[in-house]
């Protein structure tokens, strides 16, 4: 069984939507977007959809470059969950999300792509109160109590970055 997140309402056709996001830590702070819209700004985590034939990681990758400006890789799957939305267009959507750990790289800020996302750094219970999708406080309390579980995985990590 896979976690749905939202309610769908009646009469609304939820188009389905595979989309992967990543949860990037440096200095004990998550990144994440800040997103301006016409009805006011929101927190999402970096990601979106899976375009064409792309791979979840390839996916990764280009989003947080566009949203944000960050290189990274993905590291390691960390959970799935979707989720029932409107986006501030109003086309209704059904997120079926992969999230991932990530593993920050650099930096190319002439990389971003997208005006109206600032990258915004959140402590994890400031972010899991924040982002706008349940989906998204979901994966990060799942990368909260893995980061918690596994501090010789959190260790090496922070050696290479």
């Amino acid at each position: 069984m896979k976690l749905q997140f939202g309610i769908a309402r009646g009469g609304m056709e939820y188009a389905h939507r595979a989309a992967v996001f990543g949860i990037a830590e440096h200095n004990g702070l998550i990144a994440c977007v800040r997103i301006v819209r016409d009805r006011g700004p929101y927190f999402d985590l970096p990601g979106g959809a899976i375009e064409g034939q792309e791979t979840e990681a390839e996916a990764l990758e280009r989003e947080f470059r566009e949203e944000t400006g960050l290189d990274v890789t993905p590291v390691d799957r960390l959970t799935e969950a979707s989720q029932y939305f409107e986006r501030t267009d109003g086309v209704a959507l059904n997120n079926v999300s992969a999230f991932w750990t990530m593993r920050i790289a650099g930096s190319t800020p002439a990389n971003k792509q997208e005006a109206d996302h600032q990258l915004v750094w959140l402590s994890p219970e400031e972010a899991l109160k924040s982002v706008r999708h349940e989906a998204h406080a979901w994966a990060i309390t799942c990368w909260m109590r893995w980061r918690a579980t596994h501090p010789e995985t959190v260790n090496q990590e922070q050696a290479k970055g």
